[in-house]
């Protein structure tokens, strides 16, 4: 187990140095930079001349190290990264990129972890459901809420949604985490429901879509496993139906679940994202938007990477269940 822990661990840290040079040079490839931001402003709302507000652009490209090669400002990020554990300086909040995200980020990574919670929860009890009445109401239902959740677009959803939030029902708060009279106030019960009462949007939209590819993983996998002969003999024992199902079936059938979920994680983080950008809720997404918009590379390649890291991090977690549960993975065998 050690040396499978290992192998893996080695591999994803080479996928993550991977992904941290495509992401960077990914940022940097429409050719412009803050400086060309900041010149474009000067130019359109202080109205300072052409000539003025290149000049102005030029010296703000030096200080900032910006007129450096691509390759040393991706060595000198990446350096100050691992060494100092410093991710840069935000040009637009004038503030380290660290404190910039750190509250964004862990409300992020919290709001996604309870949506793919809930998604894994849902979707595993439909698919049993859609196995074990297969043909049947039950697996029809469970059958139409995995094709409307793996067909409607996320970002139609939460438009749907800002549009009944903000002209039918008139909700004042669109775009918060807390009604103003618990902003400052401390955590508690009433702050606690508050607070589910602004984010359920981005839990019903990235849950939703999540539970449908849960389900239909559980439900497909459950009826290949439904149909085997150590099945057909517990059956044939006289053993109940639903100990046959839960005691036997279902835990043959989490294998390709459990890998699933190395994808599912970061899919629940991506519907995070747009429903955030789209109703304006002050996490990572309309951070994310802005800072590609305004060209503050190192917020973008900063989240790009930590966004990655996430990716990386739930597939070695998935590998690390299977290699517990199933010894043909640890020793490098196929499931």
């Amino acid at each position: 187990m050690v040396h499978f822990l290992v192998r893996r661990l080695g591999s994803a840290l080479a996928l993550i140095f991977l992904v941290s040079i495509i992401s960077f040079a990914l940022i940097q490839a429409p050719g412009d930079d803050y400086a060309t931001y900041f010149q474009m402003m000067a130019q359109a709302q202080a109205g300072t001349s052409y000539e003025d507000a290149r000049a102005a652009a030029e010296q703000l490209r030096e200080r900032l190290g910006l007129n450096l090669p691509l390759y040393e400002q991706y060595f000198r990020w990446i350096g100050g990264m691992i060494l100092h554990g410093d991710f840069g300086q935000s040009f637009v909040y004038n503030k380290p990129v660290g404190e910039l995200l750190s509250e964004r980020f862990w409300r992020t990574l919290a709001i996604a972890a309870t949506c793919h919670l809930l998604a894994t929860l849902i979707g595993v009890g439909l698919g049993i459901l859609g196995a074990v009445q297969q043909h049947r109401l039950g697996d029809r239902i469970a059958s139409t809420f995995a094709f409307l959740g793996m067909t409607i677009p996320r970002f139609f959803m939460a438009l749907i949604i800002l549009y009944w939030l903000a002209f039918v029902v008139g909700s004042p708060y669109v775009g918060s985490l807390y009604s103003p009279e618990y902003i400052f106030a401390p955590m508690s019960f009433a702050k606690l429901w508050d607070l589910l009462k602004h984010v359920w949007p981005i839990l019903f939209v990235a849950a939703f879509g999540g539970l449908a590819y849960n389900m239909r993983v559980m439900r497909g996998n459950l009826l290949d496993v439904l149909r085997q002969p150590f099945i057909e003999a517990a059956r044939a024992k006289g053993l109940p139906g639903r100990t046959v199902v839960l005691k036997h079936a279902v835990p043959n059938a989490l294998h390709p679940l459990v890998m699933y979920q190395g994808i599912a994680m970061p899919y629940m983080l991506s519907g995070e994202l747009e429903v955030a950008i789209i109703l304006a809720i002050p996490t990572i997404g309309p951070l994310m938007l802005d800072s590609l918009y305004r060209r503050d590379v190192w917020v973008t390649a900063t989240i790009f990477l930590l966004l990655s890291v996430i990716l990386v991090a739930a597939n070695l977690a998935a590998d690390i269940v299977l290699g517990l549960i199933d010894p043909r993975v640890r020793q490098g065998g196929t499931l």
